[in-house]
């Protein structure tokens, strides 16, 4: 467990270092998560090694989400004050993450659409 916790924090660490030294505006967790899916995509064996570990993460991953409760709490007022923003702003982001995924898909469709008489398998 240990040495895949080190192999998830260390593909973590490349990516805040390469996200950093690039100064994109990613954060460096999600470029962690880039190298990591290239690592599994060319090595099999990778995953066999990670697996237990990451399953364990997920089946406990409801615990992650306290530090943010706590966030909450600690600032409610802060969030009663500013509480339409707030909200205004989630709402308004999730209307774009729709359409955007909306015009995605339908983009994705059209460009990869099956020739004429395609049947499948």
């Amino acid at each position: 467990m240990i040495n895949a916790l080190l192999i998830l924090l260390s593909f973590q660490l490349a990516g805040e270092i390469i996200i950093r030294t690039l100064s994109l505006p990613v954060p460096g967790p999600v470029g962690g998560m880039l190298l990591l899916f290239v690592a599994l995509l060319l090595r099999d064996s990778l995953a066999a090694r990670i697996e237990p570990t990451t399953q364990f993460i997920l089946q406990n991953l409801t615990l992650l989400y306290v530090p943010a409760a706590v966030g909450v709490v600690v600032h409610l007022e802060l969030i009663r004050s500013e509480g339409i923003p707030i909200v205004l702003t989630l709402i308004g982001s999730v209307l774009i993450t729709l359409a955007v995924t909306a015009l995605s898909m339908n983009f994705l469709q059209r460009k990869f659409r099956p020739a004429p008489g395609y049947r499948g398998r």
